[in-house]
């Protein structure tokens, strides 16, 4: 089969004026980026927010493993599986980011016959708005040391500072610096560090954000540290709001591209999946709702992170109202799941399955308990035997759930057409009757207790002295009636990744708390969660290059 890359460049684009058109969308709604890119106006949402809403759908997933579940591929084909049923659809993404792009993960559009196009620059620059977010990180970071060098009128304790520089990277050599040495005109000497930009809060809060006026209380309201007498400081005290909000005019225009078969896609924001809330924005899944009968967006890792984070902090924020959820697996993931090695996965394991099928039977119960109807979509390869797909139908017709066979990635929107008619009738037969699991003005160990037991299984919560300290502190400040954002590993329903299955009589520690006052959430720490990756021995970079005549080779 061809390489994902040959794919792409080997798909005729429609004019996105056209694909504007599928959408009702005028073309002087559009700011192009060329032929195939454009943003949206801030024009547009006044145009169509009395439109009636269509229904939102959200694709998530069981644990990943590495042998991968592809549920942005299943997001795309399912999009254009829609589409060849009739159906008027649009896909709402998250955006890539370099790191992974340049060291071991890859981009995030899509795969074999079920991507967002154009790949190239979607996987690179895209329209810039990685690099916007950057600069206004970075903007803060200068205006906090140039506010020490200048004598700090603030009382900014340095040694209190957790406000982080960021780039669009992975570059493991910068997670722990010293900034300022040379001299005293260089400024004051002290510990930093950086975040690669989509774990930045300036991220997340471009993803949270309503408008641009909601997007500078939020920059403002970002605690960068504490003063001598442990009072916050923010970016509106450094009178550094309005200068990065101007910086992120354009970025926090969502971005319209297509898939390989031309179904609208809006691609906007990619927040971190564990320290932040890994969905895409909510002005662009608002405006989707708004443009297309049936939206079809994704959360971030497994149902256990992006799902739960998707329903209690963005449905919360936004005022959505999901009417289905589609869960990914794959019959390799779930035998990885019940401890067959990677290496033996294309092997026939019945008993594997079966056991490795409680980690779908536990997300499942999971996606009820925000009472969202579900599908289970079964990501198909060609090494699934007919008994495998035997007992993963019977099992789920056990639980009353439906289950489609997928084929995307092979054959893009006809290989979901299953899934697609399905996924139709399920929304046509069944309501949705969704809330968030938790109140928001509870304490915030009992916001915990609730995602710990409810969403992972398991029992007590464990807090070390320094995260019960920080409780306090945002208790003390007044910011404990906010959400909760669990980082803990993606790859177990607990906190230990070895954990595989759905583990049963585990405890979970929590080793830091952290406020993230502009986003609006409290950030519970289960482990220690990597927010500037390295790259691999050998990393994807070494393979991507471009050639005399311009064509790209070596990107998937």
């Amino acid at each position: 089969m061809l390489t994902d890359i040959k794919i792409a460049q080997g798909c005729k684009m429609l004019d996105i004026t056209k694909i504007a058109e599928k959408m009702g969308i005028e073309e002087d709604d559009l700011e192009l980026y060329g032929k195939y890119k454009a943003k949206l106006s801030d024009k547009l949402w006044d145009k169509v927010k009395t439109n009636k809403d269509g229904k939102l759908i959200l694709v998530t997933a069981i644990n990943p493993t590495p042998a991968g579940e592809g549920k942005t591929t299943t997001t795309v084909g399912l999009g254009q599986a829609m589409a060849k049923i009739g159906k008027n659809a649009s896909i709402a993404l998250r955006e890539p980011s370099l790191g992974p792009v340049m060291g071991i993960k890859g981009g995030a559009a899509g795969g074999g016959y079920s991507q967002v196009v154009p790949m190239e620059d979607i996987n690179l620059h895209f329209t810039g708005d990685m690099h916007a977010i950057a600069a206004a990180n970075n903007l803060l970071s200068a205006a906090i040391d140039n506010h020490l060098h200048q004598g700090n009128s603030l009382n900014i304790d340095s040694r209190q500072i957790i406000w982080k520089r960021c780039m669009d990277m992975n570059d493991r050599a910068l997670r722990s610096i010293i900034v300022g040495l040379g001299g005293k005109i260089n400024g004051f000497p002290r510990e930093d560090g950086f975040n690669i930009t989509v774990a930045s809060e300036v991220m997340a809060i471009l993803c949270l954000s309503s408008d641009i006026t909601d997007l500078k209380n939020r920059l403002g309201r970002i605690i960068i540290g504490y003063n001598y007498s442990g009072a916050p400081v923010t970016a509106k005290d450094l009178k550094a709001d309005g200068a990065m909000a101007l910086l992120l005019k354009d970025a926090i225009k969502p971005n319209l591209v297509q898939t390989l078969e031309g179904t609208p896609a809006i691609m906007h924001g990619g927040p971190f999946a564990n320290i932040a809330h890994g969905c895409n924005s909510i002005t662009a899944t608002k405006l989707a709702l708004k443009l297309s009968d049936y939206v079809i967006t994704e959360a971030g890792f497994g149902a256990d992170l992006g799902a739960e984070k998707f329903f209690d902090i963005k449905c919360r924020f936004a005022g959505f109202k999901p009417d289905a959820a589609v869960l990914v697996a794959t019959i390799r993931a779930l035998k990885y799941n019940g401890g067959v090695s990677k290496e033996n996965l294309k092997t026939e394991n019945i008993d594997a399955l079966s056991k490795g099928f409680s980690n779908a039977k536990k997300h499942i119960e999971n996606l009820r308990m925000f009472g969202i109807p579900v599908i289970v979509a079964i990501n198909h390869f060609d090494t699934d035997t007919e008994r495998e797909i035997q007992l993963v139908k019977d099992k789920c017709n056990a639980l009353g759930v439906e289950v489609a066979f997928s084929d995307v990635f092979l054959k893009g929107g006809e290989g979901g057409i299953e899934l697609a008619n399905k996924l139709v009738k399920l929304l046509d037969s069944t309501a949705s009757f969704f809330a968030p699991i938790y109140d928001i003005n509870l304490p915030v160990k009992d916001k915990v207790q609730v995602i710990v037991s409810r969403i992972y299984g398991g029992n007590n919560v464990i807090y070390t002295a320094a995260a019960e300290k920080a409780i306090a502190k945002i208790e003390e400040m007044g910011l404990d009636k906010l959400p909760v954002c669990m980082a803990k590993t993606q790859y177990s329903l607990s906190d230990n990744a070895s954990m595989l299955g759905c583990p049963k009589d585990f405890d979970v520690t929590v080793k830091e708390v952290r406020i993230s006052a502009g986003a609006g959430f409290i950030v519970v720490l289960t482990g220690d969660i990597m927010t500037m990756p390295g790259l691999p021995k050998t990393p994807a970079a070494e393979k991507i290059d471009i050639q005399e005549d311009g064509t790209i080779i070596g990107l998937f």
